[in-house]
């Protein structure tokens, strides 16, 4: 099934800050990663402000403002964070759960389990204009929750797809995957998808019908190390039209 329009590709930069952050050091600069990102054909640009500051910093979400004209902010759902939003207006913010010891976001954000704190700062972002995302799990409970408070779209975490062993646990996780697609599309809300997505399982995910953007970050930095961010960037725009 084609889709209307070609779906968004979000590059995530948070690694190249974990280099730079690796030596307390002044490059690699994330600027220059997004306008090369730009550059080689994304739709948008994708970092996480973390509470922990471990790679993306205040200052690079303030630098990076001006230069990218679609600028998702992932973020927990803290006051802090949700302030340094408001403030600084990016285009979306997408509302992630967050735990100190984690390597990378594990597992959507029970937005059920955690309703008030969710819709109070979905509210904050919607009244600064910002758009706003919430990454969860493909569980319609979940989807049902987010319409509710006020989201406009979700991010459907694609983890589970990504780690699937065999063809049987793939094509589970795809089928899940499609569900969750038809029921936030039939609520009116926008359907992102993300979180360990590369060159090759990428394919099954950009046949669902109705899924608008994908944010890709750790695969895209690591082939950009080997052959640059313009030329990994658009070797994945390439891989999402086959």
């Amino acid at each position: 099934m084609m889709h209307s329009q070609p779906i968004r590709l979000g590059v995530n930069i948070d690694h190249v800050a974990t280099v730079r952050q690796a030596r307390r050091a002044a490059e690699p600069d994330t600027v220059a990663a997004a306008v090369l990102a730009l550059l080689g054909g994304a739709d948008g640009i994708t970092v996480h402000l973390r509470e922990d500051r471990r790679h993306i910093q205040d200052r690079d979400v303030r630098a990076l403002r001006p230069f990218v004209p679609r600028l998702n902010l992932e973020m927990a759902a803290t006051d802090e964070i949700v302030a340094i939003a408001c403030e600084l207006k990016p285009a979306e913010a997408t509302l992630v759960p967050e735990k100190r010891q984690e390597l990378t976001t594990e597992g959507g954000l029970d937005v059920r389990a955690n309703e008030a704190a969710v819709a109070k700062a979905v509210e904050r972002l919607l009244a600064a204009g910002i758009e706003v995302s919430i990454f969860i799990d493909p569980d319609p409970t979940q989807i049902d929750v987010c319409k509710a408070i006020g989201a406009k779209a979700v991010e459907i975490q694609t983890a589970r797809y990504s780690e699937a062993n065999g063809p049987d646990d793939v094509n589970e996780q795809v089928a899940a995957l499609k569900s969750a697609t038809s029921h936030a599309c039939d609520r009116g809300l926008a359907v992102h998808m993300g979180h360990g997505l590369n060159y090759v399982n990428v394919h099954p995910i950009v046949r669902i019908p109705g899924v608008r953007e994908l944010n890709i970050g750790h695969s895209i930095v690591s082939r950009a190390v080997l052959v640059g961010m313009e030329r990994a960037v658009r070797e994945m725009k390439d891989a999402m039209r086959t």
